[in-house]
Parts: structure tokens; sequence; C-alpha cells
């Protein structure tokens, strides 16, 4: 029972964001607007392929 439990955690949609918000780089996390993250952001995607 208890195993099932924290299975069923890792699925949550916001567990999954969480994990994946706090690996990236921190000029793409603070950037002054959302035209500069979505920048940043597409240059720390494509770094990962």
């Amino acid at each position: 029972k208890g195993k099932y439990g924290l299975d069923i955690r890792k699925t949550f949609f916001t567990m999954r964001v969480v994990k994946h918000w706090n690996r990236l780089p921190g000029g793409v996390v603070d950037a002054p607007s959302l035209e500069i993250f979505k920048i940043r952001l597409d240059g720390a995607l494509s770094n990962l392929l």
C-alpha cells in the first residue's frame, strides 16, 4: 500500500514540472520578461539536444 502511494505522487503534473523547473539555469529562471524567458528557454533546451 505505501509503495503504491509513492508511485502515484511521481506522476502528478506539478511534481514533474517542478523537477524540470529546478534544473533550469538561473539566467532562464531570472529573466526580466516573458519574451527574454522564452528566448533563454529555447537556448537552454537546444543545448540538451
